[in-house]
């Protein structure tokens, strides 16, 4: 397999065609010859691909400006909140944009090289990496009608002029998917005419032109900028629409993975200890064709190294609302990763949960009682267009919480418990979790956000209050104290075991349908190569998960010696504590309603 200037050479022939490639290579290796000359150390971080990230990884995913106290910026007050409470909890956080921006609560960019100085600066920045690995947002395949390149486009100056896509609206465009139930073409007025710019999200959101060379180049070196100021994991945003092609459905096309590999490629020349982590709203098997094909001498795969678990969080909320995991289980049981690569999961994010993930997962009634279940809840729900025009559901806008428990007859014990139980889920499945804010909090559904703004999304992004957030996290007595105590028990369990490694693996259990199980076994040799072997056939570390997807109490009977688990007379829950004793060859579990287990071998 070729070197990474070797596939660099290579990505660029097959997106721009050799001349023009050959052109662009000698522009980009003197930008790659800067970078190291400049940051030598990054060149150095080739730890074993299996050792970037481990059981002890989970990122928290918030906003800048998240929390919120007089006299000092947002970005420092998240930094104080995370250092007093989240440290040995959370490894890394993913700050949400934290650029100037226009609209769409920051992914509507204004300048990709500057912190908004409403949230702080990049020593503010600086200070957080101090403490959590970092990752960036990368929003590039749109930038604001605001930003400088596109007011540069508006006076018809170069190079701008070429930046953005124009389309004749009579053009025939019914094969593009649409995200948004909005038109895809926006009228701008320009000194030689009025123009049809393409714009996928919004009209202030106008899509970049990746088939000009020079924008490509303009967006590596913001890349490397974010590593520059410590990214450790760059997120490329709705990056399945990077690459337009009229007559296509512009998704997924071969040139958008072809960038993508052309990023990875050049980060592995450069700064090889950096992650790329694709973010795509679609089906799984759409999903997961981000990870890419085999690169043989990294152990791994030639695009991203993690992607979205898109559908865990349908298929989260489907289960728990339905006291049945038939179908988490069913999905469950066939995932695999590959090797060095890994999910990234997440069940709640500054997003709605996408329903698109769970098509041919659920049915459409299924997905429909969970249209239903949101709008009694007090959620919202947003659509996109389809190619003949009509519209389906594309995301449920709604906190996590509210959507797994009724806000009109509130059950604490309960509803803390069911809330807690999906969260132990995530954290018992192969990958990397990806914990929202709100989640660590169990926060309710803002509905004066979302008037405030008339925006659905806003319904799940509310801001805090330094002094009332610690406040409330400080009454034993409410709901937001009982989560985030709970949620900081589950992780300090979890990053001490190391069969929660994200490659280590994994083998669901079927049990009854009101409970989802799985077992997980430590890998051994990290750090001798490349691949994550298991110790399961040496009998080795081992973690049994056990959940209790119901409101009804469950006993079930496990046979160790059936699931190739350690013979052993006792087993001790990592949760709880409790000790479960196994008598004629079976391990008898009894369940309350929604508990779950974590169980290591005893004696």
């Amino acid at each position: 397999m070729a070197n990474p200037e070797r596939r660099i050479r290579n990505h660029l022939d097959f997106l721009y065609g050799a001349e023009e490639a050959d052109r662009v290579w000698h522009q980009l290796q003197a930008r790659l010859a800067g970078f190291k000359q400049r940051n030598p150390a990054w060149a150095e971080k080739r730890s074993p691909p299996a050792e970037r990230l481990t059981e002890r990884d989970a990122f928290l995913i918030t906003y800048g400006d998240q929390i919120s106290a007089p006299g000092r910026s947002p970005l420092q007050t998240l930094a104080d909140f995370m250092n007093t409470h989240l440290r040995g909890s959370i490894s890394g956080v993913h700050l949400l944009p934290f650029f100037p921006y226009s609209s769409d609560d920051g992914f509507s960019v204004i300048d990709y090289r500057q912190v908004d100085p409403e949230l702080g600066s990049w020593d503010d920045v600086a200070h957080i990496s101090r403490g959590f690995r970092l990752m960036f947002d990368a929003v590039i395949n749109h930038i604001s009608r605001q930003s400088a390149w596109f007011k540069g486009f508006l006076r018809d100056e170069a190079p701008y002029t070429d930046y953005f896509m124009v389309v004749d609206p009579s053009t025939d465009l019914s094969q593009v998917v649409r995200p948004r139930a909005l038109p895809l073409l926006t009228l701008v007025e320009t000194p030689s005419g009025p123009k049809h710019v393409w714009t996928t999200f919004s009209e202030d959101q106008i899509d970049l032109n990746f088939a000009n060379p020079q924008v490509l180049l303009e967006i590596i070196d913001i890349l490397l900028l974010y590593v520059e100021h410590g990214a450790e994991v760059i997120r490329l945003d709705a990056i399945a629409y990077l690459w337009k092609e009229v007559g296509t459905s512009c998704i997924h096309l071969p040139q958008t993975h072809g960038v993508v590999k052309l990023f990875r490629a050049v980060l592995d020349a450069v700064a090889p200890g950096v992650i790329l982590i694709t973010e795509t709203n679609v089906p799984h098997a759409e999903n997961i064709s981000y990870f890419g094909d085999p690169l043989l001498e990294m152990g791994g795969t030639d695009e991203a190294q993690m992607v979205y678990q898109f559908p865990l969080a349908p298929l989260v909320l489907h289960t728990l609302l339905t006291g049945d995991a038939y179908h988490l289980t069913q999905w469950a049981a066939g995932l695999q990763s590959p090797p060095s690569a890994t999910f990234f999961n997440f069940i709640a994010s500054h997003d709605g949960i996408g329903v698109r993930p769970a098509e041919g997962l659920l049915s459409p009634d299924q997905v429909e009682a969970l249209v239903s279940r949101t709008l009694a809840h007090g959620g919202q729900v947003s659509y996109k267009t389809n190619p003949d025009g009509s519209r389906s559901v594309y995301e449920l806008n709604i906190t996590l919480f509210d959507a797994l428990n009724d806000p009109n007859a509130p059950q604490p014990d309960i509803d803390v418990s069911r809330f807690l139980a999906s969260q132990v889920i995530m954290l018992s499945l192969a990958g990397v979790p990806g914990i929202y804010v709100h989640s660590l909090f169990g926060s309710r559904n803002c509905h004066a956000c979302a008037e405030h703004t008339g925006r659905a999304r806003s319904i799940n992004r509310e801001k805090f209050q330094q002094a009332s957030l610690e406040a409330q996290l400080a009454d034993p007595d409410s709901s937001q104290h009982q989560v985030f105590r709970g949620y900081l028990h589950l992780l300090g369990q979890r990053r001490a075991q190391p069969a929660f490694h994200p490659n280590s693996d994994q083998q669901v259990l079927s049990l009854n349908n009101a409970i989802f199980a799985l077992v997980r076994w430590a890998p051994d040799a990290l750090g001798q190569g490349t691949q994550v072997s298991s110790s399961r056939d040496a009998g080795g570390d081992v973690v049994l998960c056990v959940v209790n997807i119901s409101e009804t109490p469950q006993v079930i009977h496990v046979e160790p010696a059936a699931w190739d688990l350690p013979q052993v007379n006792s087993w001790q829950d990592l949760i709880g504590g409790g000790i479960y004793q196994v008598r004629d060859s079976h391990l008898t579990l009894a369940l309350t309603g929604y508990q779950a287990l974590w169980l290591r071998p005893g004696a």
